[in-house]
Parts: structure tokens; sequence; C-alpha cells
């Protein structure tokens, strides 16, 4: 099997490709459009902002490549956002792939942001999460966010209930880091290759 994880200068490259070392898959690292075209699997991971990283992408074509994919494509954190079709984060059209937008939260008085911390999943979607891991603890790292809705799945809350993952079609997502969620993330990351 043959994965490759989108190489865009996003902070959080290093952390997946170990993660995929621990299940036993190499995985390359690229930025070339037929790699990621070729790949059975796609990682577009992500930790950075929004509109800088949009810029990059849409100057390599790399904007094109993605929403030509057709394999199972996971974004994570950054990547799932920009998956979506705008973020508030500096007024950012994204790729428009998954018709949601992002929106920054609005903290009530205790709460910070950004949301950073182990939270719990729920109302699981069997196409990328096993049952077992209903009510199980993932690592999240963001200031943004993509409310439920009709591509939502997976929920948590932290301020108020929102998308702990999104597909559509090919493209699924997760807000969380599997990469940095131990047992579960593992769980997760493992039912995507075995798609």
């Amino acid at each position: 099997m043959k994965v490759t994880i989108i190489d865009y200068n996003a902070g959080n490259v290093q952390s997946v490709l170990f993660a995929l070392q621990r299940l036993g898959v190499e995985a390359a690292l690229s930025s070339d459009p037929e790699t990621i075209r070729s790949a059975d699997k796609v990682i577009f991971p992500g930790v950075g902002e929004a509109n800088t990283t949009m810029g990059y992408l849409r100057e390599r074509g790399l904007d094109e490549v993605i929403r030509g994919l057709e394999q199972p494509v996971l974004g994570i954190c950054l990547g799932m956002q920009l998956l979506c079709a705008h973020s508030e984060e500096n007024d950012t059209e994204c790729l428009g792939i998954i018709p949601q937008q992002v929106v920054r939260f609005k903290p009530k008085e205790g709460e910070k942001i950004p949301h950073m911390g182990w939270n719990s999943i729920y109302n699981l979607d069997p196409a990328l999460f096993s049952p077992e891991l209903e009510k199980e603890y993932v690592y999240f790292v963001h200031s943004y966010f993509v409310e439920s809705g009709p591509y939502t799945i997976a929920t948590t809350d932290y301020v108020q209930p929102f998308s702990a993952a999104l597909r559509k079609g090919n493209f699924m997502a997760t807000q969380f880091h599997p990469e940095k969620s131990g047992a579960a993330g593992a769980a997760i990351l493992q039912q995507f290759l075995n798609l």
C-alpha cells in the first residue's frame, strides 16, 4: 500500500510519519502532484494559519491536485479546515470540498482559546471509527472549528458541540490529531488505512 503525506510546510508532518511507522507503514512525504495522485491513501496534515497555507497550495497547484483526488484522503487539524469552503481565519477561501464554514470560538468566561487538550468524541460514524471508540479521548489544539452539520461523523464539546470529524465521499478529516492521540488515534489511523 502506497501512502503519501502532502508536504506543504505543515508543522505536524514528522509526528504523522512516526505514527504511521508504528503501524508498520512507511509513508512518502511529497509535494509532487504525480506522487500524490498515484498513492493508495493520501494524508493532508496541518498546523498553521489558513490564509498563508492556502496561498502556498495555490502557488504550487496543489489545491487542484487535492480537489481531484479520488482515493481515500484524511485531513488532520488545519488540513480538515482547509477542506471546507471558507475560514474566518483571515477571511480565507479554502478548497471547497466540504461545504462547511470554519469559525472562531467565542469563549465564555473561564474558557481558554486555543482549545488545547484531551476531549471525548461521540456520535461516531463507522466509516472511520470503530464502535469501541465511542466516548474515547483524543487530542485537540485549535482556535477555529466547524459546527456540527450534515458532514459531521464525530462530535466533541468545547464551548459548544462541534465537528470532531467530517466526511464527504472519499474525503475524511479530523479536527483532533490522531497521531498524538495514543491508542485511540492509532486505531483511527489504522481504520483509515484499511479503507
